[in-house]
C-alpha cells in the first residue's frame, strides 16, 4: 500500500473514516531523524496491514497542532479514528508496531 500524503482537507476521509489501523508520520524535509525513518515507514506501508499517512508539519501546522506535535518525527497510531498510541523520535519498526 502506498503512503498517503495527509492534509487538513483529506484528514476525515483518510483517517476518521478508515477501517484499517492508521499510522500518521509527522515529519519535515529538513529533519534528519525523519529522513532516517523513511525506509522503516515505507516498509510498514508496503506490508499493507496498517494505512500509513505522512503529514509534513511545515505544510500542515493545524494537523500538527491537533495532535500536540512538539518535536519530530512523531508517530501517532489510530484505530477507528481514535488515538491508541504515540511515540517520538527514531524508533525501530518493532517499536512502532507495538503501538497497535
Amino acid at each position: 500500500m502506498e503512503e498517503v500524503i495527509l492534509t487538513n482537507n483529506n484528514y476525515e476521509e483518510e483517517v476518521e473514516k478508515e477501517s484499517m489501523p492508521v499510522l500518521i508520520d509527522f515529519w519535515a524535509s529538513w529533519c534528519g531523524p525523519c529522513r532516517a525513518m523513511m525506509p522503516v515507514v515505507a516498509e510498514i506501508a508496503k506490508e499493507g496491514k496498517i494505512k500509513v499517512c505522512k503529514a509534513n508539519v511545515d505544510e500542515e501546522p493545524e494537523l500538527a497542532s491537533k495532535f500536540g506535535v512538539m518535536s519530530i518525527p512523531t508517530f501517532v497510531a489510530l484505530k477507528n479514528g481514535n488515538v491508541i498510541g504515540t511515540t517520538i523520535g527514531v524508533q525501530s519498526k518493532e517499536e512502532i508496531l507495538k503501538l497497535f
